[in-house]
């Protein structure tokens, strides 16, 4: 039956690949090949895997390296908006500040007007009573004066009637009536000149009183958009801190003390983030002065942050396409050594790409050592440290400062390694934690 069957065969491949015999001719004698039906078929199958191959091959290099372009891109355009975000940040935080100052400024400029037209108008009230105290001291005196005259006329009278009675004469009525108008004269005289005086200043002081409506008016109107101001830059600023203090607090590093450590190596003093101060005479400071200090202080924390995300490892170490293959925790060991802990994260790629420091810090070991192969140790702030562990390459030495982002050494195989990878660890007091936990933390901001 089988024999039938490869007949068969051998008739259906015939009819569309007949027998076809190659000649090969020499001085002596002539020879020939000849190819069967099968034999060709076999050929053609073994042309189109070859072909396949080849093309499946080809398609998978350029979708590596288009891969890996891409992934390089974005690395790039996620590093550049990081930086962007940055100055942008920086920016406006100084911006703000700024109009802080003047916002400040002009309003104490306000609060000077404001006291030099209330003590203008303190001055005129004291004027004012000034005057009502002379009118009323000009009153008594005009009222003394004329009793003073009365009783001198009475006096004159009676001196008169007895040097007329003696003499046999008398002061006539008309000079009498003489005598009297020119007093009233003088007296309305003086009253009109005080009376104008106390008009003149009650103008004034009506005057003073619509100044200070004015500059109250115009001091209610600089609170409102001081107070618009503040409400912008703290919303501001608490959409900006917020995400910082999360991922501080998801890589496991307690915000607070991650700042003071980071206030304790800052050399910087002074500037517009300095908090404002002006004398209260013993009185609490101004509101305004409170949220202005606060808002200072929210961009000092977020500038602090910022000096530790470089400080600390919030970057990948590898600058390419990889593959994340044994992670943090227990594993079997590939060696077939049973049940191990595995303190680090792996990440797969090609031989030699760049292995690259993830923060700022100082080589503390570059060399060999058992199980890790080519080792590399960085120490950096805040008792964290950095392994980078079967390398091909290294290229730092013990004492070198690196910065982050910088190639220390090259991605291999070194040590018990069962492929081409690395192996990426992170340890704070010692203690070894989870690459990825800073990664993720990084992502979720960066």
């Amino acid at each position: 039956m089988l024999s039938r069957l490869a007949h068969r065969i051998h008739l259906v491949l015939e009819r569309h690949l007949p027998e076809q015999r190659l000649f090969l001719k020499s001085d002596v004698e002539t020879r020939f090949i000849r190819l069967r039906p099968a034999t060709q078929a076999m050929a053609i199958v073994g042309i189109g895997l070859i072909t396949g191959w080849t093309i499946l091959a080809t398609a998978v290099i350029l979708m590596d390296s288009v891969s890996a372009g891409t992934s390089r891109e974005q690395v790039q355009i996620r590093q550049e908006m990081f930086e962007d975000r940055l100055n942008d940040l920086s920016t406006d935080r100084d911006m703000r500040a700024s109009e802080a100052a003047a916002a400040q400024e002009r309003f104490n400029l306000a609060l000077k007007q404001v006291a030099e037209m209330q003590s203008r108008l303190l001055a005129s009230e004291d004027r004012r009573r000034e005057l009502e105290t002379g009118i009323d001291v000009v009153q008594n005196t005009l009222r003394r004066t004329i009793k003073e005259r009365d009783d001198a006329r009475a006096a004159a009278d009676s001196a008169t009637a007895s040097l007329a009675a003696q003499t046999g004469g008398g002061r006539s009525e008309a000079g009498r009536a003489r005598d009297t108008l020119a007093t009233l004269s003088i007296l309305t005289d003086a009253l009109g000149d005080t009376a104008e005086q106390r008009d003149a200043m009650a103008g004034e002081a009506e005057q003073s009183e619509d100044r200070v409506a004015e500059v109250m008016a115009e001091k209610d109107a600089l609170i409102r958009r001081n107070d618009e101001i503040f409400a912008k830059l703290e919303e501001a600023l608490t959409v900006s801190v917020e995400p910082l203090d999360k991922m501080f607090s998801a890589a496991g590093l307690n915000p607070d003390d991650l700042l003071s450590a980071v206030r304790k190596g800052y050399s910087g003093t002074g500037g517009p983030l300095s908090p404002i101060s002006f004398s209260t005479k013993g009185e609490p400071a101004p509101a305004e002065e409170i949220r202005a200090n606060a808002i200072l202080q929210g961009l000092d924390r977020m500038n602090m942050y910022r000096i530790a995300a470089f400080k600390a490892p919030f970057s990948m170490p590898v600058n390419g396409p990889v593959r994340y293959t044994s992670g943090f925790g227990g594993r079997n060991d590939p060696f077939g050594r049973g049940y191990r802990r595995h303190e680090g994260q792996d990440l797969a790629g090609a031989y030699g790409t760049p292995i690259l420091a993830t923060a700022d810090g100082v080589v503390t070991y570059a060399g060999w050592e058992s199980g890790y192969g080519r080792l590399i140790k960085i120490k950096h702030e805040f008792g964290i440290e950095t392994r980078y562990g079967h390398l091909s390459q290294i290229r730092v030495n013990v004492g070198d400062r690196v910065s982050r982002g910088e190639r220390i050494g090259d991605m291999g195989n070194s040590g018990r390694s069962t492929g081409t990878h690395l192996h990426y660890e992170i340890r704070i007091g010692g203690d070894a934690i989870n690459p990825m936990t800073f990664i993720k933390a990084a992502r979720n901001v960066f």
